[in-house]
């Protein structure tokens, strides 16, 4: 079996030694504020003669993160939570959180709050959750995430699985994971995670697997191995990013993530505003820049790898960028969680390029609102 070494603190980041010692002290003192996970693999990954290789901005902590800045839960994921380790947010779909550990921590994370030790939010005992679920018929679509379900054991996950397929109104499973990209080895060397997952993903009942590519050097050999052995258990393969500031914010890194992506038949899904957590300054493209490389990189795909929709997760729900004149930008709802807003309804908006979120067109009061209509 193929091991890689986790790692949990950046001193055991030996690539890190030779900084300058003021540098690694800013460091530490980010890593004392947002915990740090990594592994050997994904670090091989990095060309650590370049400080601005964008495998290491997703995984390596940055002096920028101590900027204060955003919200630690900044698309309000508390209002959904129905019992501890299950949101509901929209009618037909239920969130479990099953794990509070990852395979890597991304410095992006819209959940880093979930590993810090006050939170309380993760139940891997799933059980009320899985009552809520039962409890209400109009879940037909559960998704398991976290923290990153796949680094449950296969044990672990498959009592979930199971029990969501006892549930007959359930039938959608989804698992969110990155691991593919931080460790492909948990799917290669483990027979029996895809001995499971095809057990259970049924021909009118699938699983989905929610995959998270942010850059094209994550899609390695084994990571390709590793998504297609999951097609080949008859698990359906999609992926999301954010769009994120020195990893995937030029048009030709977008481009070539979405047509790679494509031609091995993974469905680009969404590419998504990071949200404006706290820490994230220093990852975060203003929506109208963010819109501008989005545009230009799915025109240069085929139709195939540009299914996907630029949008943010919004506490109202998922709102999606879907043009841009001169003067003004148009957002819609995708999704609404609110069940009397119009999802076809076209918000037009003043042009602000220093909008980072929703909300910063709304700043102003009811003069800002008076400009989105």
């Amino acid at each position: 079996m193929t091991k890689t070494k986790y790692l949990n603190k950046l001193s055991q980041v030996s690539q890190l030694a030779d900084i300058p010692a003021a540098e690694l002290r800013k460091l530490e003192e980010v890593e004392q504020r947002y915990a740090f996970r990594s592994n050997e693999y994904y670090h091989s990954l990095i060309d650590w003669n370049d400080p601005q290789d964008p495998i290491r901005r997703i995984v390596i902590p940055h002096k920028d993160e101590l900027e204060r800045w955003g919200q630690l839960d900044a698309s309000g994921e508390h209002n959904y939570a129905k019992t501890r380790g299950l949101e509901h947010k929209y009618p037909d779909t239920a969130l479990l959180l099953t794990s509070d550990v990852c395979g890597g921590l991304c410095r992006f994370c819209f959940r880093k709050r979930l590993f810090m030790a006050d939170n309380n939010e993760v139940n891997r005992d799933v059980s009320a959750g899985l009552e809520y679920i039962r409890n209400h018929p109009e879940i037909n679509n559960v998704l398991l995430t976290g923290g990153d379900p796949l680094l449950l054991s296969t044990r672990n996950l498959e009592t979930i699985i199971s029990e969501l397929r006892t549930i007959d109104h359930v039938q959608i499973i989804r698992i969110g994971s990155k691991l593919p990209a931080f460790n492909p080895f948990r799917i290669l060397d483990d027979p029996d995670l895809l001995r499971m997952l095809k057990q259970y993903s049924l021909p009118e009942r699938r699983i989905y697997l929610m995959a998270q590519f942010n850059h094209p050097r994550e899609l390695t050999p084994e990571a390709v191995q590793a998504l297609t052995q999951i097609r080949e258990a008859g698990v359906a393969v999609m992926n999301q990013t954010p769009l994120i500031r020195g990893v995937n914010d030029d048009a030709a890194t977008l481009t070539e993530l979405l047509n790679k992506l494509s031609y091995m038949g993974v469905s680009p899904y969404y590419v998504f505003q990071c949200r404006p957590t706290e820490g994230n300054s220093a990852y975060t493209v203003p929506i109208e820049e963010g819109y501008q490389i989005f545009s230009e990189a799915i025109s240069k795909c085929s139709g195939l790898a540009r299914r996907c929709r630029y949008s943010m997760s919004h506490v109202s729900g998922k709102i999606e960028v879907v043009g841009m004149t001169a003067e003004q930008i148009f957002f819609r709802y995708h999704r609404p969680a609110d069940l009397d807003q119009n999802p076809g309804e076209i918000i037009a908006c003043t042009r602000n390029p220093d909008s980072y979120w929703f909300d910063d067109y709304m700043d102003d009061g009811p003069a800002a609102v008076a400009n989105c209509r």
